[in-house]
């Protein structure tokens, strides 16, 4: 439950140079005051996402900018602390994301009222915090692609952080869903409910699919290739290490009208987080943690996800 005196300070993780892991640091702040609209939470745990990584290690520059310090963290798992005019109670216990700025990684934040829902029963603030980038997923299948029962997807990075919900969600959709991933990762891949694991480093020829989800960013024309005529492929990541290419490959490829590309960053609000809830409580989406670290190890909580192989989702837990 939410504590009966808010502290004047909060640990929170920062960067003030671009690099490594190592140059993460935990600092402290003032408690952040929430503004109207907002909700301050105590955070309980949140995910580590590849963006946070390509953001800390500078691959996002033209974006970011030089500005430092910067904070990390897009999603959150906690409980309401003050609700402020919110439909929310103190002590409520909800999950969300921040859109599109980041700093969840402290132990209060201020969120706007609109990105939070409560969290569904049964869950720890550890394994809700391995669900709200699902609802990337939800928009990307259900909205971009308009994935149909009966149809073939492919999700490219199936062992991933949304990869993993991906494959669930496509069964739940109906669809027969293939899934890349590492070789040791297949096992993990079938148990989402994959109808087939492939290594992503096994054969050439996959067959033709209705859908692609990319997760990965590289290689877009070859697996735009698989696709039937009729087929779409929405990509969540570019290739960083060309970024114009792939852009512009992405641009290209979107206005056309078969065998499209489109590329899509979610921005959730209470509605698709209620919408994750309910596949939650369906039992159609599980939560996947591969591994937890704590606040004061989160350059070890960068790390492991720089050095691949990731089952689901690293979780920074702030107890």
């Amino acid at each position: 439950m939410a504590s009966t005196a808010t502290p004047t300070t909060t640990r929170l993780a920062t960067f003030d140079r671009y690099g490594p892991p190592e140059v993460l640091t935990v600092t402290t702040a003032p408690v952040p005051r929430p503004g109207p609209g907002e909700v301050l939470v105590r955070v309980r745990a949140v995910s580590v996402n590849g963006g946070e990584l390509a953001l800390r290690a500078g691959r996002l520059r033209p974006f970011s900018g030089y500005r430092f310090p910067k904070r990390i963290g897009i999603d959150l798992a906690g409980e309401v602390v003050e609700p402020g005019n919110s439909r929310f109670a103190a002590g409520d216990f909800v999950w969300g994301l921040l859109g599109r700025t980041m700093g969840s990684a402290a132990e209060y934040v201020a969120v706007p009222a609109r990105r939070l829902d409560h969290v569904p029963a049964g869950l720890d603030a550890v394994r809700a915090a391995a669900l709200p980038v699902g609802t990337t997923a939800i928009t990307a299948l259900r909205d971009v692609a308009a994935l149909a029962p009966g149809e073939r997807l492919l999700v490219r990075g199936a062992s991933g952080g949304v990869g993993y919900v991906a494959v669930q969600l496509g069964k739940a959709m109906g669809a027969h869903v293939t899934g890349l991933a590492g070789a040791d990762n297949l096992d993990l891949v079938t148990e989402l409910g994959a109808d087939e694991a492939i290594d992503y480093r096994g054969p050439a020829d996959l067959g033709r699919f209705d859908v692609v989800l990319d997760t990965v960013g590289s290689a877009l024309p070859s697996f735009r290739r698989v696709l039937t005529p009729s087929g779409r492929m929405v990509a969540i990541a570019f290739d960083l290490d060309h970024p114009l290419r792939s852009l512009g490959f992405i641009a290209a490829h979107a206005p056309r009208r078969r065998r499209w590309v489109r590329f899509f960053s979610g921005n959730p609000t209470t509605p698709l987080l209620a919408e994750l809830g309910r596949w939650v409580r369906s039992g159609a989406l599980r939560p996947q943690v591969d591994r937890v670290f704590p606040l004061a190890d989160i350059a070890g909580a960068h790390r492991a996800l720089e050095r691949g192989g990731v089952r689901g989702k690293i979780v920074v837990e702030l107890p």
